[in-house]
């Protein structure tokens, strides 16, 4: 029988081939709507279809590993030893690519105490025997000697899994010198790496391809043994045993009982509603459509893919002929047009327009009454759709032009529906929900073959993004995307453009100071242990702390032990040594030189600084700030006070205003467990860490002493966190037992809030997300890991994410309030920076009481609690001045 009439057997290692797909597609851009990473189980099924279209195999299975564990590791315990924690991404996505091969009724086969490999060489040899061509394909070296006449492995190139080398016996010959049969002792002289089988020093794959075609095999090398010369005969005679421990563990076993009959990895139909089912939970719309079409049945449903669509091209239109457009557009598309705004060094040079079924490009010329019903439309409240809408709002902004109706971002959407995820480009975004590619030109081209879509098919495509994510957002997040991220984005652009002024002197000065303390901290240190060495090296630190001063080993990293600064924190608490004390003085002294220098060299020519907000760089919706970072100023330092002095009221203005929240997490946290004892202490207007002391410690409050209200208050915050007993004692340096008993007296006392703690967890499990109380979002996919570690972060993370995330839409809204309101009254103060749960304002003095009353005012009302949220408000001539 020839090869083309045997019929053909395919067997994939599992395992293997998901964690060459994991690492070859992005992780962040493959993530279902509640936060599943799919990138392993995206590029398998890829793989897959591949395959099944080009080999068309007649019968198939896919192995996988049960564990890490089997008779290998019973026999030699480091074997696989150096390989490092399995991803988080990574974890869970197995099972469901299982289940999808399940759906396409694709045989799985795991058997303990085996591996994968294992149950390939099992069918391999079954295979041939019974007049099968065998495909394999493993990203497993092992497997290479398995290949025969019969046999052949498809090996993934490093590149991932899409383009696999063939390996029958001609290329194996070829690629290695050797016959298939004897590349295990080949790798048992060279050892592997990946599975921690250290080979023969000084043996490499030449000298092993060698000595094999002198002596025929490893038996025959080691009984000649004594004939090879030279330090490589010396190293063998030292370490052959190694090489008889490899071979004997790399020899994959032909005989599992695998439980089924290669009879019955008959391929067959899939389940197509299963398939479906599990593609759709998936979000593989392209990749159902290939298995469909790969089954016969052309893409199935209408409902299932949306038909594609070119562009339209892009019109010229000016003056009444553009008014025209701009009416009938707008009331064919009520839910708004798409806008993208092109510019250059943060000028717009160019702008487009897109309906669902027509686009405009306009060449830049503001001011022009060619141009006017552009700029009309622009400064109306016509709903417009944009993507990264931030920096062409600003762009807009400096050409003095006028812009309201920001409608929906889909850079912010498609953060609000994976909160997780890094923020996406449009054309992350095009072939994530639109399975289609936005043509993008080569940038190491200077002149590129292909042309980049203009910004009327940016607006084009931006529209119909806005639209998949329409569907696929929740009613509350389609509210939070109206009525708090919207707006808080136009607020946000206008306090990047103001910026905050900074004095370079100070700065200087400043930066100065921290850089003599670290030296002269350096020196003090270099003569506690007698020598130089470099206090940023971890390796050097080791040998110092571990080798020179003998002091306990920290938890074990990559390098050795840990020399970051919650390990050296803990290790001069515990083993206290001058040296370790002058290192984290010289560790602080250097970070906060870093922080300054950073300051001061983003002063821009204005004077000020102008900092980037994120909107969509954290899980809870928490504003962030960067280039440079405003929010990593230490608080409660004298040299944080001394940055914040640097900080100054700008030209033309009399005073600095500062607004923060007091304790607002703690109040969200009263409202939402309606805890009738915190809800008290709050509108009693008592001290709450004293009011809840109190209780605790049965005292009254005027004797609750500074110690006692220490530890109420990392308790009250730190439950609201997920700290335990240990985590609890560890803070506050106490026993673990009195730790215990704090916190049983704490939930005694404030039993509501407990409950409350316990069933947000619970209802996260059964949701697979938290809400705030505005009706943000945050999915929670680890809850259901089966991974431990991965569990309890989750859970953890899960307890505060609707506080933490009420106290962000809170101070948004605030945000919105205040900027409207001195919009609206025509004043000339202005809101400058958002830091924490902090605000800070650039006031002129015969404004300030209207100012104080309208920051108060909004920011106390910004939300309807249960308690009042309380306002603390200062003035200065600078942000530290400033400081209530």
């Amino acid at each position: 029988m020839s090869d083309n009439e045997k019929p053909t057997l395919l067997v994939i290692d599992g395992h293997s081939l998901a964690f060459r797909a994991f690492y070859a597609l992005p992780v962040d851009s493959f993530q279902t709507r509640d936060g599943q990473h799919t990138n392993a189980i995206h590029g398998f099924i890829a793989m897959l279809i591949n395959l099944l279209k080009a080999e068309k195999p007649t019968h198939l299975a896919v192995a996988f590993d049960i564990s890490r564990f089997s008779f290998r590791t019973r026999e030699y315990p480091e074997y696989k030893g150096t390989r490092g924690e399995t991803p988080s991404e990574f974890i869970g996505q197995v099972p469901l690519l299982q289940d999808a091969l399940k759906a396409m009724n694709i045989s799985t086969i795991s058997i303990e105490d085996y591996e994968a490999d294992d149950v390939l060489a099992t069918l391999a040899v079954r295979g041939r025997e019974q007049g099968y061509r065998v495909l394999l394909v493993s990203g497993d070296r092992d497997t290479i000697q398995l290949v025969n006449d019969d046999v052949t492995l498809l090996y993934p190139s490093r590149q991932g899994v899409s383009d696999l080398t063939r390996y029958d016996p001609d290329k194996v010959r070829d690629r290695y010198g050797i016959e298939p049969h004897q590349y295990p002792e080949v790798a048992a002289l060279v050892g592997e790496t990946s599975d921690n089988l250290p080979g023969v020093p000084k043996v490499g794959e030449k000298t092993a391809v060698k000595w094999l075609g002198l002596y025929g095999s490893l038996d025959g090398i080691l009984e000649n043994a004594d004939k090879i010369s030279g330090k490589v005969g010396e190293s063998l005679r030292e370490h052959k045993e190694n090489a008889i421990r490899n071979r004997r563990l790399n020899r994959l076993v032909t005989d599992v009982e695998v439980g089924v009959g290669i009879e019955a990895l008959e391929k067959r139909p899939i389940d197509e509603q299963e398939v479906r089912d599990v593609f759709g939970r998936l979000e593989f719309r392209t990749l159902l459509e290939r298995v469909l079409k790969l089954e016969g049945m052309d893409g199935g449903e209408p409902a299932v893919t949306a038909p594609r669509i070119s562009a339209p091209v892009p019109q010229h239109l000016l003056d009444e002929e553009l008014r025209g457009w701009l009416r009938r557009a707008s009331a064919a598309n009520p839910g708004g047009l798409g806008l993208r705004i092109e510019s250059i060094d943060g000028r717009p040079i160019a702008a487009g327009v897109a309906s669902e079924t027509e686009t405009v490009l306009l060449p830049w010329q503001p001011r022009g009454a060619d141009y006017a019903p552009f700029e009309e439309w622009l400064a109306s409240d016509a709903p417009k759709l944009m993507h990264d809408a931030k920096p062409q709002v600003k762009a807009l902004a400096r050409a003095g032009v006028a812009f309201d109706g920001l409608a929906f971002d889909t850079q912010i959407g498609a953060w609000l529906l994976s909160p997780g995820a890094k923020e996406a480009s449009l054309g992350d975004l095009t072939t994530k929900l639109l399975d289609e590619e936005l043509p993008v030109a080569d940038p190491n081209q200077l002149v590129p073959a292909d042309d980049a879509p203009s910004v009327a098919t940016e607006a084009w495509f931006t529209g119909r993004i806005v639209a998949h994510l329409e569907t696929a957002l929740d009613p509350g997040s389609l509210g939070v995307m109206r009525d708090i991220e919207m707006p808080t984005l136009l607020v946000i652009a206008a306090m990047e453009l103001r910026g905050v002024s900074v004095d370079h002197d100070s700065l200087a000065e400043l930066s100065a100071g921290l850089g003599a303390r670290a030296s002269d901290l350096a020196q003090q240190a270099f003569a506690e242990i007698g020598r130089e060495v470099n206090l940023g090296s971890p390796k050097q630190l080791q040998e110092v702390l571990f080798d020179q001063l003998g002091m306990p080993k920290t938890r074990a990293n990559k390098t050795g032990y840990s020399t970051d600064a919650g390990a050296l924190a803990d290790l001069q608490s515990s083993n206290p040594h001058p040296f370790l004390d002058l290192l984290l003085q010289h560790r602080d002294a250097t970070k906060l030189r870093q922080i300054v220098e950073t300051l001061d060299t983003s002063i821009a020519d204005d004077g000020r600084i102008h900092t980037r907000y994120v909107q969509s760089g954290t899980t809870t919706g928490r504003i962030s700030s960067t280039d440079p970072n405003l929010q990593n100023i230490p608080i409660r330092t004298e040299e944080g006070r001394r940055i914040r002095q640097s900080f100054r009221v700008g030209e033309g203005y009399d005073t600095l205003l500062t607004a923060d929240y007091s304790q607002i997490e703690m109040r969200i946290m009263a409202h939402l467990s309606g805890d009738e004892g915190l809800i008290e202490a709050f509108r009693s207007g008592e001290d709450l860490h004293r009011f809840v002391g109190s209780r605790i410690f049965g005292v009254e409050p005027a004797d609750v002493t500074a110690l006692m209200r220490t530890k109420v208050k990392a308790m009250s915050y730190g439950l609201a966190y997920g700290l335990s007993a240990f985590g609890l004692s560890k803070q506050l340096r106490i026993e673990q037992s009195e730790a215990k008993v704090l916190m049983a007296d704490y939930f005694e006392r404030f039993g509501a809030v407990r409950d409350y703690l316990r069933n947000v967890v619970v209802q996260a499990k059964v949701d697979g997300y938290t809400t705030t109380i505005f009706g943000r979002r945050r999915p929670f996919p680890e809850l259901s890991s089966p991974n431990r570690v991965l569990r309890d972060n989750a859970e953890r993370a899960a307890l505060n994410s609707p506080i933490q995330g009420s106290a962000a839409d809170i101070m948004k809204f605030a945000m919105i309030r205040v900027e409207n309101d001195l919009v609206d009254q025509g004043l000339r103060s202005r809101m400058l920076m958002t830091v924490h749960d902090e605000l800070i304002f650039e006031v002129d003095k015969a404004e300030a009481d209207t100012v104080e009353e309208i920051v108060r005012g909004r920011m106390a009302g910004a939300a309807a609690l249960s308690v009042p949220l309380e306002v603390q408000l200062g003035h200065g001539q600078n942000w530290d001045a400033a400081a209530h």
